[in-house]
């Protein structure tokens, strides 16, 4: 099981241990895609299979958040997302695994078909889900579900100053995997950008080895959510709580990240999509074997593909980090019997027609 970050940074290790769910390093390949300008190499870092149990970029944060957990005696986590959050459900399944129970509060979103099968999981584990959002009053809630019940509260997409450090992590593990020869370094790395602990985490990890690699950062959710003034924000905090920790982490390294912000691949809003979005999952799918989704991964695989025609590509090396779950969930679609501990508002999610 390899720890990068305690390899660099044996101070970090020591004092911010992790749980090691996340089975790393994850795999790098080289492969080749199809463009009307021509056949272009990229690389993948396949961060999908980054546990056996669930996959996708949550894995690395939860590592660290949960063991926090633990470690303050809670017996419940508590998290936030929308009902087909792909950071609520691994929260879930992560938390029962190591024996902790979890509340999910989940708010509406716009229907997609991944809708159903993670509220499906979240019945089979026992997930307790909480209808949240809109004009429901969220203090009452907070006081009914939090309050004297042993509880550590994730927060949305995980992402915190703990959290992003998995992400930091993630981008010395690749630089050895550059040193290592395992894939060229790249020019660029495209990733779907929610909450933005994951690209935080990304953006200072690379920045700590002194690569001079572009984080494109594909904006999947409203500005309200994610801004690059709210990046900058947690990427200052994250590195003055390592360099407090450490301090042989440089304070002052987010001056030296390379972020370029996408915000031209929204498409609409959060869970919305377009042409570009689709033709990105299809594209991930005939040609390089990967399964992707229209609210996160397939915009940012469409950021990509538009980028790889541009006359500037000119035989650069562009990375796709895939941080989507390919682990199979042994859950359908359909409707189940009894909701039981499914919220009766999220009956409309297995209505395929059913836009919201």
């Amino acid at each position: 099981m390899s720890d990068s970050l305690s390899a660099a940074y044996p101070e970090l290790g020591r004092r911010l241990p992790k749980l090691q769910l996340a089975d790393l390093p994850t795999p790098v390949e080289l492969k080749e895609i199809h463009t009307p300008a021509g056949v272009r190499q990229v690389a993948i870092k396949r961060d999908d299979i980054s546990s056996p149990v669930y996959g996708g970029n949550k894995i690395r944060k939860l590592d660290y958040i949960l063991r926090r957990a633990l470690d303050r005696n809670a017996t419940r986590v508590a998290t936030f997302g929308a009902a087909g959050s792909n950071h609520a459900l691994a929260t879930a399944i992560l938390a029962r695994e190591i024996g902790l129970d979890c509340t999910c509060f989940l708010t509406h979103q716009k229907y997609s078909p991944k809708v159903p099968l993670a509220l499906n999981m979240h019945r089979r584990i026992g997930t307790e889900i909480i209808r949240f959002g809109g004009s429901i009053p969220t203090l009452p809630l907070f006081r009914k579900y939090l309050q004297n019940r042993n509880t550590w509260v994730v927060p949305l997409g995980g992402s915190s100053w703990l959290g992003a450090v998995g992400f930091v992590n993630a981008g010395l593990e690749l630089a050895e995997q550059i040193t290592s020869g395992e894939v060229p370094c790249p020019d660029r790395v495209y990733i779907a950008n929610g909450t933005m602990g994951s690209t935080v985490g990304l953006l200072l990890g690379l920045a700590a080895v002194g690569l001079k690699t572009a984080v494109h950062a594909v904006c999947v959710v409203d500005e309200r959510f994610g801004n690059p003034e709210m990046l900058g924000r947690l990427m200052r905090k994250t590195a003055m709580m390592l360099n407090r920790v450490d301090a042989s982490f440089d304070v002052g390294i987010a001056a030296r990240t390379n972020l370029a912000w996408r915000g031209d691949f929204l498409a609409g809003g959060y869970a919305a999509y377009d042409e570009q979005t689709v033709k990105g999952v299809d594209v991930a799918k005939n040609e390089l074997g990967l399964s992707l989704e229209t609210t996160y991964t397939g915009k940012a695989m469409a950021a990509m593909l538009h980028d790889l025609q541009l006359p500037e590509y000119d035989g650069k090396t562009y990375l796709f980090w895939n941080t989507h779950n390919s682990r199979e969930l042994r859950v359908t679609k359909d409707m189940p019997p009894s909701l039981d501990n499914i919220p009766d508002e999220f009956s409309r999610y297995y209505d395929v027609d059913g836009e919201t």
